[in-house]
Parts: structure tokens; sequence; C-alpha cells
């Protein structure tokens, strides 16, 4: 009877393995409170149930959806808690789009600029007159005139 209970569920390395995540992730997400971690048999070893499984690929796709731990953590309490409608989970994700708006917005104009940046550079002048290290070096509001020619 103890060899089958050693035997069901999952090493904290097959979960891992399972889940294409490091060992340190899976110790990571119980240290922050979004994955349980199983009580410690005499025999010393946790082994993790088959729910554990769902609950990272959970972690792993809400995060690369852009969800902070906070709000992956927010998350995982209205699945767990089943009481509420989708209504919550909606406004989160409308929310988490406007944010990704956002950044997308900033980084197009950070795109812009540096490409006014390179622009400005033919390589071919000494690093002292490299416009696009004097313009990261300038204070703000005085950065070099990025349409004049290093060579006027």
């Amino acid at each position: 009877m103890l060899r089958m209970q050693r035997r069901s569920g999952l090493s904290i390395g097959q979960l891992a393995q399972r889940c294409g995540i490091g060992v340190e992730t899976i110790r990571f997400y119980e240290r922050r409170g979004l994955l349980d971690q199983p009580p410690r048999p005499a025999s010393g070893y946790r082994r993790y149930p088959a729910a554990a499984v769902d609950r990272i690929f959970f972690l792993k796709r809400a995060k690369d959806l852009g969800f902070s731990l906070t709000e992956i953590r927010e998350l995982i309490s209205l699945r767990d808690r089943r009481t509420e409608g989708c209504e919550s989970v909606l406004e989160r994700s409308k929310k988490k789009i406007e944010e990704i708006e956002e950044r997308i917005s900033a980084l197009e104009t950070l795109r812009r600029d540096l490409l006014a940046l390179v622009a400005t550079c033919d390589g071919q002048v000494p690093l002292d007159r490299c416009r696009i290290l004097q313009a990261l070096s300038a204070e703000e509001g005085k950065a070099p005139n990025p349409r004049r020619s290093d060579h006027e």
C-alpha cells in the first residue's frame, strides 16, 4: 500500500518535464502562492496531483498573454471560486488589451525615433562625431538635429 501511495501523483521533476518548465519555476510559483505545494509525506518526496499540470499550463498561457503574476492570481481565484459570471474575466481581459495597445503605441514611437537616429548616420564618421551616440548622451530636448548630416 505504501508503494502505491508513493507512486500516485508526479514528482517535481516529472511535473516540470511534463509542463516544459524548470523545477525552480515550480518552486517560484509555489512561493508566490500560484501553485499549492503538496504536503510532504513521511518519505519526504512531495507528489503533485494531475491538476497541477492544468494549473501550470494556465499560468504559462496567462503569462504569455501578458498578464502579470498579480493578475494571474486574481484570474486563478475567479476560476477556483466559480461563483461569479464570466464578466469579471472579460473586463480584466479587455483592460489587458488596452494596456497592450498602449505598449504597442509606445514601441512604435520608440521605433520611429530610433529609425530617425539611424537615418542620420552613415557609419563613416569617427565615434566622437557619431550622431546616435550624441543623441543618447544629450540632455532631454537638446539632442542633435537628426535632419542635419554629419558631413555638413
